[in-house]
């Protein structure tokens, strides 16, 4: 079975909110919530690519460095193992806009187990808002 290595963000804004995308119709999964971020591709860091996903996605920069590691998903799908590391961002530059069709909101820690999410972001739910 092939490992995908996606990388994910926690956006944290200064109310403590976290910032939830739905998957938009066309994609798998389509219609659930998830933490923003995507694929590390051929020579990229994750943190790398979740810098460029969060350019391309959601129209906002942000550096290596205010990118914190909080955890991973480790979760076995029907024909790919997900590797995600999921980091906390607190600091970025522009306002988040949805530049892939996806719906944006801005979630508190423990309102987020009413969203529905991919099994692979469901156990990350806990730690959020544990940690947040």
């Amino acid at each position: 079975m092939k490992t995908l290595l996606v990388s994910a963000v926690a956006l944290i804004d200064k109310d403590g909110r976290v910032l939830l995308a739905q998957r938009p119709e066309g994609k798998s999964l389509a219609g659930l919530w998830e933490f923003p971020g995507g694929k590390v591709e051929a020579g990229e860091t994750p943190e790398h690519a979740l810098i460029r996903e969060l350019e391309e996605e959601l129209g906002i920069n942000t550096w290596a460095s205010c990118l914190a590691p909080l955890t991973f998903a480790s979760h076995s799908y029907d024909d790919f193992h997900l590797l995600m590391p999921l980091y906390a961002c607190r600091k970025w530059e522009g306002i988040p806009t949805p530049k892939e069709n996806q719906v944006l909101k801005w979630v508190r820690p423990n309102e987020m187990s009413a969203y529905p999410m991919p099994p692979a972001d469901i156990p990350l739910i806990a730690m959020l808002r544990d940690l947040l």
